[in-house]
């Protein structure tokens, strides 16, 4: 089996977990890396053993880096768009962060120039490798819990509550991430859903800004904030299961809380990141008596993200591997939200054919 070459570009406070993630499956070796910032790029470069003529100020000669394999991009939403068209253009497998783009405006042409070359990508939709959803999704599946009725997901952090005192920094710049918490956590919120129940027909939504202004640590000065503390919205998928999701980066108490409830017919489950390696499911133990019980994930409902990505390189796709159109189905949604909360409607999603497999 084929080793792969990995180029990183970004190397933020994410990359190190990107790292430690590509180490662990055995199977890759990250070759160069690129990032603008110079004393980042000297102190990783160091700490990786990368020659220093792969370590790249512009992304692009990473990407155009015949020595490599295949690229990994952890960067800020707002070259997302531009790292994914580069690859496109040079046919170079890539996993790249989700949002898929910082706007739906930047998803379009990289799906026109998909379609015309596709290439091997996977978005950084990293719950999908939560067993708790992957059993989950398993349990829905097989019909274990009857005809899915509703259900509910919610992603609660609360670094960004007002006791934190939390100050200005990239992830409140609109424009660099477009929006705030419905594109750094609704994004795998609308993930999830897709994961588990299929495509979105119609979904209506409230966004708001909770804290209106936070503190500059360089300046000291107060910036008004344009993205959104808190997202909230109403969805219906393709099989007519009604969904209710929430999200905020204010939620005090709260450090990394995604989870979802699914009410079905003949029961009802609850997954957590709280609890990655159970699920809470309750049932009908006898006529008329139910019962809960936390049920351990099967092994087989265990995998990696990067075990997929190596899968991926090796020419199969394996099922619920987010590839490039979830991407890109991802941002439609993130924009109906949009939509439907500036002209306070509901907003229907088209639905699209089928493609194979990426």
């Amino acid at each position: 089996m084929s080793n792969y070459r990995i180029g990183l570009i970004g190397l933020g406070g994410m990359a190190h977990s990107h790292i430690r993630w590509i180490a662990e499956e055995g199977r890759y070796e990250v070759v160069a890396v690129s990032d603008v910032n110079e004393g980042a790029l000297a102190e990783k470069g160091d700490e990786l053993r990368i020659a220093p003529d792969r370590r790249y100020a512009d992304f692009k000669q990473l990407i155009g880096d015949p020595d490599i394999d295949a690229v990994v991009s952890v960067t800020p939403n707002n070259v997302h768009a531009a790292i994914i068209r580069a690859c496109l253009e040079a046919g170079k497998p890539f996993l790249a962060e989700k949002p898929f783009t910082r706007v739906f405006a930047e998803a379009a042409p990289l799906l026109a120039l998909y379609e015309a070359r596709p290439v091997r990508g996977m978005i950084g939709f990293s719950y999908r490798y939560t067993p708790a959803f992957r059993y989950a999704r398993e349990l829905v599946r097989a019909g274990k819990l009857g005809a899915v009725r509703s259900f509910s997901i919610q992603y609660l952090q609360g670094w960004g509550s007002a006791l934190n005192d939390t100050p200005y920094l990239w992830r409140f710049n609109k424009d660099i991430t477009g929006t705030g918490t419905l594109g750094d956590l609704g994004s795998h919120m609308i993930d999830l859903a897709r994961f588990l129940f299929g495509e979105f027909k119609e979904l209506s939504a409230q966004m708001r800004t909770l804290i209106p202004e936070r503190r500059d640590p360089a300046t000291g000065r107060m910036v008004p904030i344009e993205v959104d503390d808190f997202v909230s919205f109403q969805g219906v998928m393709s099989g007519d299961e009604a969904g209710v999701f929430q999200s905020s980066r204010n939620a005090v108490g709260s450090g990394n809380q995604h989870e979802v409830t699914i009410y079905g017919d003949a029961g009802t489950l609850h997954a957590s990141t709280l609890d990655p390696e159970r699920v809470v499911w309750t049932r009908e133990e006898a006529p008329g008596r139910l019962a809960r019980a936390v049920v351990e994930v099967p092994a087989y409902c265990k995998a990696t993200q990067y075990g997929d990505f190596l899968s991926l390189l090796d020419g199969d796709a394996p099922d619920g591997l987010p590839g490039f159109m979830d991407g890109y189905r991802n941002q439609e949604v993130l924009d109906a939200v949009i939509r439907a909360s500036g002209e306070r409607r509901t907003v229907e999603l088209q639905a699209r054919p089928e493609r194979a497999r990426e």
